[in-house]
């Protein structure tokens, strides 16, 4: 199972989680990248994310290399679009594999990759009233 959505809809880890899993996996590594209320020392109070059109056909892409290791049977990955408030997923990912090793790596590999080079670019609001954008690959 690959599956790699850029939604603008709540994510639920627990339906990624479902969804990568498989007989022939021993081990399910999910992982929820939520809204936090501060960056680098100042409050948040909410965000919003961009794509570029391609973000969704590379986020495919990251998630068919993943799936193609070896013990690998199931990825499942979805960033969000659109108005997030605090708490709200941002990125989930699931990984199933034939054993634990595997699939941690696997997942936190698939994070760094999506964090790396995906085009989505996020949009801070503080609470001083200044907004920030920042920058992906």
């Amino acid at each position: 199972m690959i599956r790699a959505r850029v939604l603008d809809a709540p994510l639920d880890a627990a339906e990624h989680e479902k969804a990568a899993s498989s007989a022939q996996a021993g081990a399910v590594v999910t992982f929820s990248g939520n809204v936090r209320d501060h960056d680098h020392g100042r409050g948040v109070l909410r965000l919003s994310y961009e794509g570029h059109p391609s973000a969704g056909e590379l986020l495919r892409a990251i998630a068919e290399e993943i799936a193609a290791r070896p013990g690998v049977r199931g990825v499942v990955v979805s960033h969000r679009v659109g108005d997030l408030a605090i708490g709200d997923p941002a990125l989930v990912a699931a990984v199933a594999a034939e054993h634990r090793k595997e699939a941690f790596d696997a997942c936190a590999d698939l994070v760094d990759e999506v964090k790396a080079r995906l085009p989505i670019w996020k949009h801070q609001f503080f609470d001083d009233g200044t907004d920030e954008w920042v920058n992906c690959p």
